[in-house]
């Protein structure tokens, strides 16, 4: 199993916030890798293993609820939070 790039331990649920946060930016890089992953039809338990290094079999809540909330913030850095990142 391949484990997050960040030292920083996966949430259960990202806390939401129209900022970015020290989150956002410990985990830019498994918000990349997620919607990459989701662009090549990845399956929501590869994602949640290779990703994000829960093994859905052992952890099928913290998967179920990880994934989805993991891919909402990825998904709002794409549209918004990216603006902030580089705006300084």
């Amino acid at each position: 199993m391949l484990e997050p790039e960040s030292n920083t331990p996966i949430a259960d649920e990202v806390d939401w916030s129209d900022s970015l946060t020290a989150y956002d930016k410990a985990h830019f890089t498994t918000y990349m890798r997620l919607l990459d992953a989701s662009a090549d039809g990845a399956s929501e338990e590869e994602m949640a293993n290779l990703v994000l290094g829960i093994d859905p079999a052992r952890e099928p809540e913290r998967a179920r609820k990880a994934l989805p909330s993991h891919l909402d913030r990825a998904n709002w850095m794409m549209t918004t939070g990216y603006k902030k990142l580089f705006a300084g």
